[in-house]
C-alpha cells in the first residue's frame, strides 16, 4: 500500500531567510521544459527515468508529513487539477484569517502591508521576474482575460495560437473573432506533437508583409496531455519579428523551472491551486517591462491601478498592478506567497526530475494494461498522464475515475470539449487524466496503476 503519515512539522516549512539562503531571479533547471530557445545550452538527452529522483527518503517524508491530505490516507493523482496545500500555505492563509477576525480588515492589511508586499517578491522570484511585474489574480484565466483585455484589437487583427490552447483561452479568441472581427490562426502541430515552429516562423513571416499579427498566444502544457511545448522557442519567433507574446503557464509553475527572460514572453499567466500547491482562487499574471513602460493597461481598468486626476484625466500605476482590482483575499494572496516560498525552498530543478520520473513510470505502466491506451505525445512530456479507456468512448473513463475515487485515489477526466482538436485527431471523447507531483512515491504509482487494472 502507498505511504501514510501523520502531519507534523517539516525542515521545510522553515522560511528561506532564517536557513540563510538567497534564491537569485533564475532558477537554473537541467530540463528540457520548452524554455530553451534555439541553440541555446541544454541537456543533450531526456532525464532518465532510472536516475535518483532528487530527495532523500527523510526529506520525501517530512513533505509527505506536512500535507493534511496525504496524512488523511488519500493518493493524489490530480495535482493538475487542485495539489493539496503543505502545512504552511495553510497556517498562512488561517492565521491571517485569525488575525483579521480581531484587528477588523482594513487595519489588518494595513498592519501586515510589508509582509503583504513581500509576496511580490515571492511570486518574482518563481518565474525569474521583478516584483514591479507582478500583479495578483484570482486565477490563471482571470490574468490570461485581463492580459488580452490589454490589447487594442482592431477588424483584420490576427491572433496565432496552437492546437493546445486551454479552452478558456480558445472562448475567449472565438468572441474575439465574433466582437472584434478578429481572425484566429491556429498554427498546424509538429509531427512529434506540440506547435510546429517553422510553421510558425511561415505565419509570421507571410503576416509580417500587412502587420496584421498583433498576438502569439501558447498554451505552454495544456490541460489534456503530459505535452510541454517548445515555449522559448516560440518566444525567439516572436522577438524576431516584433509581435506580442503571452503565455500561459498554469499546468508549468510550481512544476518545472520559469525563467521569464529565457522564454521571451511579454505576459505570462499562472495560478496557485495547481503544482504550486497554493490555495484556489489564487493566481497572478507577469507582465514585462517593455509592456508597462509603452502604457499597456487592461480593458476595465481598477482604482488599484490609476489615480482619477482630472473629470477626464486619469495617472496610471507605474507597475503591473495596474493589472489587479482593488479588492482581494489578503488571506489567500498570503498562502500564494506562501506556496512560492515552498516550492523555491525545496527546489524546482528536483521538483522537475521527479515529477517527470514519476509520470514516465506511471505512463509506462498504465500503458501495459489492456484497454488503456497512452495519448501523451511529444518532444518533452511533463508531469500530466492522459490514457484512453475502453476506447475514449462517453462515460468510460468518468466510470473508472469515480471507482477509483472510492477507494480514495483522486484522478480527474478530460473530456474532448477541453481538448477539441487533439480528441477529434485521436478519436476519443475523453480520457482519464493522473498527474503525480514529486511529494507521491513509487508505492503510490504501482498501487494506482494496480488499482485501474483491478477495475477495468
Amino acid at each position: 500500500m502507498w505511504r501514510r503519515a501523520a502531519s507534523i512539522r517539516s525542515p521545510f516549512s522553515r522560511s528561506l531567510a532564517s536557513k540563510g539562503r538567497r534564491i537569485g531571479r533564475r532558477q537554473q533547471c537541467p530540463y528540457d521544459c520548452g524554455m530553451h530557445a534555439p541553440n541555446s545550452r541544454r541537456p543533450d538527452t531526456a532525464p532518465d527515468p532510472s536516475a535518483t529522483p532528487g530527495f532523500s527518503d527523510a526529506e520525501l517524508e517530512a513533505l509527505r508529513r506536512e500535507t493534511p491530505l496525504i496524512a488523511a490516507g488519500k493518493l493524489h493523482l490530480n495535482h493538475a487539477g487542485a495539489s493539496p496545500p503543505p502545512r504552511p500555505v495553510l497556517d498562512a492563509v488561517s492565521g491571517y484569517l485569525e488575525r483579521e477576525s480581531v484587528g477588523g480588515g482594513y487595519e489588518t492589511a494595513a498592519a501586515e502591508s510589508d509582509r503583504i508586499a513581500a509576496v511580490y517578491d515571492d511570486l518574482a522570484r518563481l518565474v525569474g521576474g521583478e516584483s514591479d511585474e507582478i500583479a495578483w489574480a484570482g486565477n490563471a484565466t482571470e490574468a490570461f482575460a485581463t492580459a488580452l483585455s490589454s490589447f487594442d484589437f482592431a477588424e483584420g487583427d490576427v491572433i496565432v495560437t496552437s492546437r493546445s490552447d486551454y479552452v478558456s483561452n480558445h472562448l475567449m479568441f472565438l468572441v474575439l473573432e465574433r466582437r472584434r472581427g478578429v481572425r484566429l490562426e491556429v498554427v498546424r502541430d509538429a509531427p512529434e506533437g506540440g506547435i510546429d515552429a517553422a510553421a510558425l516562423e511561415e505565419t509570421l513571416a507571410r503576416l509580417e508583409r500587412s502587420r496584421q499579427a498583433k498576438l502569439v498566444s501558447l498554451s505552454w502544457m495544456p490541460t489534456n496531455s503530459g505535452l510541454l511545448q517548445p515555449a522559448a522557442e516560440v518566444g525567439a519567433l516572436c522577438r524576431a519579428y516584433g509581435v506580442d507574446y503571452l503565455l500561459d503557464a498554469c499546468q508549468v509553475v510550481g512544476q518545472r523551472c520559469v525563467d521569464v527572460a529565457a522564454l521571451g514572453c511579454d505576459l505570462l499567466a499562472a495560478t496557485g491551486r495547481k503544482y504550486l500547491r497554493g490555495p484556489r482562487g489564487t493566481g497572478f499574471l507577469w507582465v514585462s517591462r517593455r509592456l508597462l513602460d509603452s502604457g499597456r493597461h487592461p480593458m476595465a481598468l481598477d482604482l488599484a491601478g490609476a489615480e482619477w486626476t482630472a473629470p477626464k484625466g486619469l495617472e496610471l500605476r507605474s507597475d503591473a498592478r495596474r493589472f489587479e482590482s482593488w479588492e482581494r483575499s489578503y488571506a489567500l494572496f498570503l498562502g500564494l506567497g506562501a506556496a512560492a516560498r515552498y516550492a523555491l525552498e525545496v527546489g524546482l530543478s528536483r521538483v522537475a526530475e521527479r515529477s517527470a520520473m514519476l509520470a514516465a513510470a506511471l505512463r509506462q505502466r498504465l500503458g501495459a494494461i489492456p484497454g488503456v491506451e497512452p495519448l501523451d505525445r511529444g518532444k518533452s512530456l511533463g508531469a500530466i498522464v492522459s490514457v484512453a479507456i475502453g476506447g475514449g468512448e462517453p462515460g468510460s473513463a468518468r466510470r473508472l475515475m469515480e471507482r477509483l475515487r472510492r477507494r480514495s485515489i483522486h484522478t480527474s477526466v478530460t473530456e474532448r470539449g477541453s481538448a477539441l482538436y487533439e480528441f477529434d485527431r485521436l478519436g476519443v471523447q475523453e480520457a482519464l487524466r493522473l498527474s503525480p507531483h514529486y511529494l507521491n512515491t513509487e508505492d503510490e504509482i504501482e498501487a494506482a496503476a494496480e488499482a485501474v487494472e483491478e477495475l477495468l
